[in-house]
């Protein structure tokens, strides 16, 4: 399995994201230096796509098959690849706040700790439907890792389209998400515009 090992704070001054969309709190003090240089078109859209895959931690191909089944989805592309890199089931744990960053979550979902109706899926990459019901497996519940990551995101918001309860570490996601409601600072037309050339 391919593992990006790029460290954080260097691919967020490069891709010039803020590494809080990440679960990260840290802040990078050094500035990234570009030699007056201006970014042409297609440097525009491949450093979107870029952003994309480094929040949601999607390889290239897994990424182009995203972006292939959005395209075949009904309404806008690029609002259909947000919907479905946002229903993974590593997102959604870390949208509710079980998770510090998506890497963890990632992590979470392949160690077995998660069920989705009262099934155990270990696979990162499920897409996850409207009415799941998503929580942490029993075995898991009592462990002092959560009892941390709890408390490290205590104060996060949790989406207006998921559901979730901090104290039975479980949750459900009322509705898919729409373009509106996802807080992630990428130009997904920019990406269309890559793909289709």
């Amino acid at each position: 399995m391919a593992v990006n090992r790029v460290p954080v704070l260097k691919r967020c001054r490069s891709l010039d994201l803020d590494p809080i969309f990440l679960g990260i709190d840290k802040k990078s003090n050094r500035k990234l230096n570009r030699a007056n240089k201006k970014l042409s078109e297609y440097g525009l859209q491949l450093r979107e796509k870029q952003k994309a895959k480094f929040i949601y931690g999607v390889l290239e191909k897994p990424f182009r098959n995203y972006f292939k089944k959005a395209s075949r989805m009904k309404g806008m592309t690029g609002d259909n690849l947000m919907m479905l890199l946002e229903l993974r089931l590593d997102n959604i744990i870390f949208r509710m706040g079980f998770a510090r960053t998506r890497r963890e979550a990632r992590q979470i979902v392949d160690h077995k700790h998660v069920l989705v109706n009262g099934k155990q899926v270990n696979i990162p990459s499920y897409l996850v439907k409207a009415g799941d019901v998503i929580e942490i497996r029993e075995k898991s519940k009592g462990s002092q890792r959560y009892k941390d990551i709890l408390e490290v995101t205590e104060g996060r918001m949790v989406p207006e389209w998921l559901e979730a309860n901090k104290e039975t570490l479980s949750g459900s996601v009322k509705e898919l998400p729409t373009r509106e409601v996802i807080d992630v600072p990428v130009n997904e037309m920019l990406i269309v515009e890559l793909y289709s050339k």
